[in-house]
């Protein structure tokens, strides 16, 4: 319990303390219009109160990751910890506030927009088709995720009742996607967001009552899945990948935007982005720590359960054991609204990427639906392989986490390049190193995971630190020519 304690107290300083050297390098103008002022169109752009802007921020980027993820993750043992803090404070909310504010100065841009601007045409169509392509995976995950545990509380989990389940939430994602932002979205998320922290403050309470003795970070940072069942997952990269939403996600980035439409001065960016990632990574901790509890303290036999669990039933069972009936209901209810109101904005970002990309104004209903019939076909196929297949979650859910840290690479070198390019001094290396490091731990994923190039798993270390070392070179190499063709350029002018 220790670590988890120093854990949670190194989150909360990194918001005072790195937060503000982020905010000070970036430098907010509070005098600026936002979009939400300037391109006002009571669809997506929207001035909404700060409070509430932070509320949906929240709820849009947890999902299942800071709760999944860390179950999943948790097998690791203590170096979870360690990873939720670092991947936070220095790289998750960093990329947050970066992606949330360069879009608020470019009229609510979407991650393509960005990309393109900064990187080049060719990587904004890259990014634009992974972006679609990831939050159409996020959509179908946050289907049938939540389905599944609201086919347990309903006390039938049949194949049947979770069909009816996945049926009721996708009618929802489709109301959802087409409602100007604040008739749904803005109304009840603030609720939702509310049972989640609900949750996150009681089983967090639960935890000091009962003090379990959990794995510490002096007793080893090394993977305990095996004792858990866990086989084949070495810490590089496969932590990494497990957990994301808690750490660092890509689909933040697709996420950011929304809420860069409804601020309304560049002086909440802070709170809103930065802080919805700590409180996000908040909630990850707790349920690593929950989850230590659970496969390593007797805690799924306490629970009536065992080690092979799957996360929806670590939540359901932890929640019912430590909350009661009442308490339980509110905390999984919580768990349910995380992925369904992530699902919903998922495809709510899908269209307004497309949009951005064809220049489809959204003002008229008619113009949403040519963007959203096609998507939600295209999600509908998705969803069948998911049901359909044995495995078909597993799948798609491995794929998911790849791109879904991907993404957040593109989106790191975006931050990069901007920061290179307009800000003096050595500001770019808050997010020029964990772009670095997230390239390495994505390259290395894929070239040893299973459903990548397969390659030996001993290959992990030698492959990330040699990517590491390739971006960080290329970064500099690539800069050092941006500066000589600026110079020449000056030069020519002075002639």
């Amino acid at each position: 319990m220790f670590s988890f304690i120093i854990s949670l107290l190194a989150l909360v300083a990194g918001y005072f303390f790195y937060g503000a050297v982020v905010e000070r390098i970036f430098g907010p103008d509070p005098s600026r219009p936002t979009p939400a002022a300037s391109k006002a169109d009571g669809v997506d752009f929207i001035k909404l109160p700060s409070w509430k802007v932070f509320m949906i921020q929240f709820l849009n980027i947890a999902g299942t990751g800071p709760i999944f993820g860390a179950i999943m993750g948790a097998k690791f043992g203590p170096a979870s910890y360690l990873w939720i803090v670092l991947g936070c404070i220095f790289a998750g909310a960093v990329h947050d506030f970066l992606v949330g504010m360069l879009s608020v100065r470019n009229g609510g841009a979407g991650l393509p927009e960005l990309v393109g601007k900064y990187l080049g045409k060719g990587t904004r169509a890259a990014v634009l088709v992974f972006s679609v392509v990831l939050l159409l995976l996020v959509g179908t995950v946050f289907v049938y995720s939540p389905a599944l545990i609201l086919g347990d509380i309903a006390g039938d989990g049949s194949r049947g009742a979770i069909m009816i389940w996945v049926g009721a939430i996708f009618l929802y994602y489709i109301v959802a996607t087409l409602l100007p932002i604040d008739k749904l979205i803005g109304k009840i998320y603030p609720l939702f967001a509310f049972a989640l922290l609900f949750m996150a403050m009681a089983l967090m309470v639960g935890l000091f009552i009962k003090w379990p003795s959990i794995p510490e970070f002096w007793d080893g940072l090394y993977n305990r899945g095996p004792e858990v069942g866990l086989k084949d997952q070495p810490i590089f990269p496969c932590l990494f990948i497990t957990i994301a939403c808690g750490a660092i996600s890509g689909f933040h980035a697709t996420q950011s935007p929304l809420m860069a439409r409804c601020i309304n001065s560049e002086k909440h960016g802070r709170p809103i982005f930065y802080g919805a990632m700590i409180t996000e990574g908040l909630v990850a901790l707790v349920w690593a720590a929950v989850s230590s509890y659970f496969f390593f303290d007797g805690g799924a036999v306490e629970c009536g359960s065992d080690l092979s669990a799957a996360a929806p039933t670590v939540v359901t069972k932890v929640s019912e054991s430590w909350l009661g009936i009442a308490g339980g209901i509110l905390a999984i209810l919580g768990v349910v609204a995380a992925p369904i109101t992530s699902g919903d904005t998922a495809f709510r970002s899908s269209r307004l990427i497309i949009a951005d990309f064809l220049k489809v104004g959204q003002k008229k209903i008619a113009k949403r639906l040519i963007i959203a019939i096609p998507m939600f076909l295209a999600a509908s196929l998705l969803l069948w392989f998911n049901v359909a297949k044995e495995d078909g979650f597993n799948i798609i859910w491995r794929y998911f986490g790849w791109a879904n840290q991907t993404l957040a690479v593109f989106a790191l070198w975006t931050a990069t390049a901007w920061l290179s390019r307009e800000k003096k001094g050595a500001g770019y290396l808050i997010a020029f190193l964990p772009a670095c490091f997230m390239t390495a731990v994505c390259v290395a994923y894929i070239l040893t995971a299973k459903i990548g190039f397969n390659l030996p798993t001993a290959w992990n270390l030698p492959i990330g630190a040699a990517t590491f070392a390739v971006s960080f070179a290329t970064f500099y190499i690539l800069r050092a020519a941006a500066s000589r063709k600026q110079k020449a350029r000056g030069a020519q002018i002075t002639d």
